[in-house]
């Protein structure tokens, strides 16, 4: 997971977002390298997450090329060229079933409060 995908996904965390999934979709698809999927409780709790994405992509000077979905707050999508944010509501995330879209991609889970210390092994971070 390269160092803008895991600020995406710290970002993501920060404001409840839960099940976060990192797709390598670069041989998959010629319009990024990563698709990141995650759900959140309610529209606001997305809309929180979006800009938590979005003020730490600024903080490292990276712009958001295209933001879609954000006043619905259902399905957020956003555009940092090599990586595409996809911020969902349980409920949407359940109805667009990306994860099963694209499920020839390789997949990584994003856990804030566990590190990944071998396959199927996980650790509580100090």
């Amino acid at each position: 997971m390269n160092q803008e995908v895991k600020m995406i996904c710290q970002a993501i965390s920060s404001k409840k977002g839960v099940l976060i999934k990192v797709l390598d979709v670069k041989d998959l698809t010629s319009v990024a390298d990563y698709f990141i999927l995650s759900s959140t409780r309610n529209k606001k709790q997305a809309q929180a997450a979006a800009d938590a994405v979005e003020e730490k992509m600024k903080e490292n000077n990276i712009r958001c090329l295209r933001k879609e979905g954000y006043r619905e707050g259902d399905w957020i999508l956003m555009d940092f060229s090599d990586v595409i944010v996809h911020i969902f509501t349980d409920d949407e995330r359940r109805h667009y079933e990306l994860d099963s879209l694209w499920g020839d991609a390789p997949v990584e889970e994003y856990h804030d409060d566990v590190e990944i210390i071998s396959e199927g092994i996980l650790q509580v971070k100090k």
